[in-house]
């Protein structure tokens, strides 16, 4: 019986308004919140390397009205005239990398620019992450490799934190040519890549304070000043002691007030301090012409200082732009609303050969699916297969997915997993925070202080996108070790209130992901292991004609490979007295890398799929590397031979007799954000899944 919601009926006209009202008005704070913190996170997206900060002030320029760009590049406004005469600072640049060695073979070496630090693990944060190369003529994307999982077995579990002297950037190239026909020069900065990011009431990323600084300063420059002269200044080259604020300072002469927007070592911090104030003696970069003695010091309160994902609230924001506007001596803000910056242009994906393949992969990579939690992959998967499969696919009580067809004879399957890494909540502390526990072998180093996404099972029946919760994954203040001890994040809200929301032990979390084209071929996200198998496993099925088949094929997509093959034993356990062949379709983790060692596993990318003959789990026996080897010769796909570590579903079919062999593609930096493979490789795995399905058995 349908119930409907107690007295109801019988609620006082009145009541019934109120209700209605309260419901409205929280509705409307919410979309106000959403619209400041959406404006705010314009700001912390600008890039500003130092000496580089004319690629935000010339956005700047055509959004803010009234301001002008002096020789060294700071912007200025002066509003109103006579005493007292004010200036109000906040700095656009913040620290970041400048590129000083490109290799032989393609990589690019950095050191920092400037003097700032802002937190002991600023350069680990930029590990395993993507990051952009600003040359004159646009962002190219990379990434700072890392170590395959893999590849590391017995790895040191107190390792030093990362140095400079750890960092390598891949941008997709194979040669220093390569990369300078991509327009990289020496000294082009290089700055994390990372989206626009607010959760709760919080707008988060690098420099987050001070961005919220320089919005406030621009909004008070919108207005006016009541007495005296008010000078604002987005100033330059704070990395490199205020040398931006001091230039302008010294062609404004004489003033009687200065506030600027920075934190200084001692400043302290309190729960019940929005607003973090403190009057310093005249510090260096300020000049005698000016006439100041003292100068007033304003900073916002904040989580994760210093880190990529430092936090501003809201609230916080707004009682740091009422702080500017009483210094600067304006009438009360006519608006409250935030000014928020043009969106910039996103790259277009190359139209080549590869456009259906990489649209594929990105479609997959994209989809989040921790082990025990793969509907959604599932679900994408099932739509992208051509209509025949799509009427044939079965998923079973485990969860994975299976497409049979052709005659019912000489069966021979191939599988790829449907999983990933990733995190489960297995605690919620008062405040919100969750602790977690990891899903498959990764380094939590690489999630450390990065946004993260908290995703809701979609419950049976339910429809639309899977609903998700923005977060961050909360960082160490302080570390001598490399990995943290444990991994928790923080969802900008309390237990009781992520309750409401449905939150709950044993759901998944990920850090946000969004699949990119590298230089030429190359192609990076996070889950390339085995969505990439997934994609090949598509195509090869859009390739094909089951009507054409002489035996029967079995396509399979398994569950919570990464946690122990568990999806594949329950097909092992169903097929393993019929089958005549099974092939794993998954990642050969290659040593093609300037961290690895090249005694095993080097299969270089670019070169063609890759038989895995040898594992930590099983080994192909030499008859049936011949037999794929002939068949891929004579249809001239580009193949390679190699050992390598980890284990892949088919090995469980073994001991049911099956003939096993692992086919794949060589990829770089296995299980982090940023795994990378050759959309070549991809393409001959493709065409090497069609040759075997299609051929004798």
């Amino acid at each position: 019986m349908k119930r409907s919601w107690p007295f109801t009926n019988h609620l006082p006209v009145v009541l019934l308004v109120i209700l209605s009202s309260l419901a409205t008005s929280t509705s409307a704070q919410s979309q106000t919140s959403d619209n400041q913190t959406n404006a705010l996170a314009t700001w912390i997206t600008l890039d500003a390397p130092p000496g580089w900060e004319h690629l935000a002030t010339d956005i700047l320029l055509k959004a803010l009205p009234g301001w002008q760009r002096d020789a060294t590049g700071n912007l200025i406004r002066r509003k109103g005239s006579g005493s007292p005469r004010r200036v109000i600072v906040c700095a656009l640049d913040r620290p970041g990398f400048a590129l000083t060695e490109i290799t032989e073979t393609g990589y690019l070496r950095l050191r920092e620019v400037g003097s700032l630090r802002l937190h002991p693990l600023w350069t680990q944060f930029h590990e395993g992450q993507r990051v952009k190369v600003l040359t004159r003529s646009g962002a190219v994307p990379g990434v700072v490799i890392v170590r395959s999982t893999h590849l590391q077995r017995g790895r040191q579990a107190n390792a030093a934190v990362t140095t400079l002297d750890d960092i390598w950037v891949d941008v997709g190239a194979s040669s220093r040519a390569e990369v300078q026909r991509l327009g990289i020069q020496m000294l082009d900065p290089v700055v994390r890549d990372m989206p626009a990011w607010n959760y709760g009431d919080y707008v988060a990323g690098p420099g987050a304070a001070l961005r919220v600084g320089c919005a406030a300063v621009a909004h008070a420059a919108n207005e006016e000043v009541t007495q005296g002269e008010t000078i604002f200044v987005l100033s330059t080259l704070r990395s490199f002691g205020n040398d931006g604020l001091e230039a302008a300072l010294r062609k404004l002469g004489k003033i009687d007030e200065l506030t600027v927007i920075e934190r200084t070592a001692d400043i302290g911090s309190s729960e019940a301090t929005r607003v973090l104030k403190r009057q310093i003696d005249k510090p260096s970069y300020v000049p005698d012409i000016s006439g100041i003695k003292t100068v007033h010091m304003v900073w916002p309160r904040t989580r994760y200082s210093g880190s990529l994902v430092e936090s501003v609230s809201n609230a916080d924001a707004d009682a740091m732009r009422r702080e500017i506007e009483a210094a600067a001596g304006i009438r009360p803000a006519s608006t409250t609303r935030w000014i928020s910056l043009p969106e910039r242009s996103r790259a277009i994906p190359p139209a080549d050969l590869y456009r259906e393949s990489a649209s594929l992969l990105k479609t997959l990579a994209d989809v989040p699916g921790v082990s025990g939690h793969e509907s959604e992959v599932r679900a994408t998967i099932i739509s992208a297969l051509p209509a025949w499969a799509r009427q044939r696919a079965v998923t079973d009580t485990e969860g994975n997915l299976i497409v049979e067809f052709g005659p019912e004879k000489d069966p021979v399957m191939f599988v790829a997993h449907l999983d990933e890494v990733g995190f489960e909540i297995s605690a919620i502390a008062d405040d919100g925070t969750v602790s977690l526990r990891t899903r498959g072998g990764l380094y939590p180093s690489l999630w450390e202080g990065q946004p993260a996404l908290l995703h809701f099972d979609r419950s049976t029946g339910e429809q639309g996108p899977h609903r998700t919760l923005k977060g961050v994954f909360v960082s160490r203040d302080t570390a001598t070790t490399k990995q943290p001890e444990s991994v928790t994040a923080w969802f900008g809200m309390d237990a009781a209130e992520l309750k409401r929301l449905g939150v709950k032990v044993g759901l998944s979390v990920t850090a946000y992901k969004s699949a990119t084209r590298l230089a030429g071929t190359r192609f990076t996200a996070r889950a390339l292991d085995d969505r990439a198998g997934s994609t090949a496993l598509v195509l090869a099925a859009k390739a094909i004609n089951p009507a054409t088949l002489n035996h029967r094929v079995i396509f399979a997509w398994s569950v919570r490979e990464e946690t122990g093959l568990e999806g594949a034993m329950a097909m092992a356990k169903r097929y393993g007295a019929t089958l005549k062949r099974v092939f794993s379709v998954d990642t050969f983790v290659s040593s093609d890398s300037p961290l690895e060692s090249t005694r095993f596993a080097y299969a270089p990318l670019g070169k063609g799929a890759v038989i895995r003959g040898l594992d930590s789990s099983s080994v192909a026996t030499p008859s049936e590397l011949d037999r794929i080897m002939k068949i891929a010769s004579r249809q001239r796909i580009p193949l390679q031979v190699g050992a390598t570590n980890g284990g892949a579903d088919g090995s469980d079919f073994v001991r049911y007799g099956v003939n096993h062999a692992g086919l794949s593609w060589p990829g770089r930096y296995s299980h982090s954000p940023v795994e990378v493979l050759d959309l070549r490789d991809l393409e001959a795995l493709t065409s090497l899944i069609k040759a075997l399905a299609t051929a004798p058995q």
